[in-house]
């Protein structure tokens, strides 16, 4: 009987383990993110804002790293969430 108790013990942790397993995961990944932003330019030192300076956009940036889908996406040297229609003192045609 003590072994029974056992294999069930070892299920219920096991299962516990799994359950908390992807929430480490996802704390992991956005430690990750935080040092990769962490190490990128401030949008204010870059003089960052959301609307495009005549043709030059985010966009059109070398730099710029579409999302998958709509919306903002991010940039290979600016820190944050980057509009696809924004700009920045460092702009680099594609």
């Amino acid at each position: 009987m003590n072994i029974v108790e056992n294999e069930k013990m070892t299920r219920g942790s096991l299962l516990q383990k799994l359950a908390v397993a992807p929430i480490a995961i996802g704390a992991f990944a956005l430690l990750k993110a935080q040092e990769a932003d962490a190490a990128k330019t401030a949008q204010s030192a870059v003089m960052y804002v959301n609307h495009p300076s005549g043709a030059k956009k985010c966009s059109g940036c070398k730099f710029y790293i579409a999302a998958k889908g709509k919306g903002n996406g991010a940039c290979q040297i600016v820190a944050g969430s980057i509009s696809p229609n924004g700009y920045c003192v460092a702009y680099a045609a594609k």
